[in-house]
């Protein structure tokens, strides 16, 4: 069983069960006239580390205007450690020099599709129904705001309402991924993996799942190179050698830069570059070469955009036919990475 099939079993009951909704509601701040919870708060529900979730987000800038995010001010950061300690210590090495960045409940609904695991969308879920109940409580205890602040207030919880809705919809539960479990634990060997378009979570379990199986090492054959590309490696075994042969095309590829943050999450993984030259069209993961338990995958879609569209991973059973050509290309000149 994968890594992230066994956080939903250790995990249960859900994580639900175990945040204190009024504890919650102490962490939410007003800064700016927007509520908003700290980075640090965020992550230990999420269960990942600030600086991961920080990185997320900074990788999909796009997605986290000024409205849903923001580092506060030295000033501002003051303020919360009054809210929390009733009298701040201001001398030198008393408080954390690190300004952190604080979310609204927008920001933290766009952070699980940044963050899509099971805890990091349970915990949302029920933060933002915490969010929902203060703006609640601030309708029915300030009557006296102005007609137009009410209102606003209002329409963000009505929206707010709405995007649940959306998460709870489309949120993975584990009796739906049960039969997609049953495929993997008979084994992978000698099937044919369907992905259908809109399925991206099966499509990054079944590429986790096949990498997971190497002993060795992994080759991975794509033109086509992403963050998803790999993030699906990191559930590679301890001490397997990676290599991907590819000459990293596309309107967004892999950048060096990526490269070094995912290292920073995942120090103990080191990836070999091959530059294929200009000599592959179709995609394909090899496991364990040069072993009697080699394998041979061939995919119809790149790692990066599985899930999107209708796609197929299909074991080829006669390697023999391609070892040659696949000892040539690991003969090719190192690729960088820009």
């Amino acid at each position: 069983m994968s890594k992230q099939l066994e956080i939903i079993s250790k995990n249960e009951p859900t994580i639900l069960n175990k945040i204190d909704r009024e504890k919650v509601k102490s962490q939410i701040y007003e800064i700016r006239g927007l509520r908003v919870m700290l980075d640090s708060d965020i992550a230990a529900y999420f269960g990942v580390e600030t600086a991961a979730l920080n990185r997320a987000m900074k990788r999909n800038i796009k997605r986290f205007p000024p409205k849903f995010c923001f580092q506060i001010s030295r000033e501002e950061y003051h303020e919360i450690l009054r809210c929390q300690i009733g009298i701040l210590e201001l001398e030198q090495g008393k408080y954390s020099k690190y300004l952190p960045y604080v979310y609204t409940e927008h920001g933290l609904s766009m952070l699980t599709s940044v963050l899509h695991t099971d805890r990091a969308i349970e915990a949302s879920i029920l933060i933002m129904e915490v969010f929902v109940e203060v703006a609640h409580y601030i309708l029915q205890n300030t009557p006296l705001l102005p007609y137009e602040e009410l209102k606003l207030l209002q329409n963000k919880q009505e929206k707010l309402s709405d995007k649940i809705q959306d998460i709870e919809k489309n949120m993975v539960k584990k009796d739906e991924l049960s039969d997609f479990i049953k495929l993997f634990d008979t084994g992978i060997r000698n099937e044919e993996i369907l992905i259908l378009d809109g399925e991206p979570f099966k499509a990054d379990f079944a590429y986790q799942k096949i990498y997971g199986t190497a002993e060795k090492n992994i080759i991975v054959i794509d033109d086509y190179l992403g963050l998803k590309t790999l993030h699906h490696l990191a559930s590679a075994k301890k001490g397997v050698r990676i290599t991907i042969i590819s000459d990293n095309k596309g309107k967004n590829p892999l950048k060096i830069t990526e490269y070094n943050d995912f290292l920073k999450e995942y120090p103990n993984t080191n990836i070999k570059f091959i530059a294929s030259s200009g000599r592959i069209h179709d995609r394909y993961i090899v496991i364990d070469f040069r072993t009697e338990n080699e394998r041979l995958y061939h995919c119809g879609a790149s790692s990066k955009d599985a899930g999107h569209r209708i796609t197929t991973i299909l074991e080829i059973k006669g390697i023999a036919n391609y070892k040659n050509t696949l000892e040539s290309l690991l003969l090719n000149r190192e690729l960088k990475l820009n």
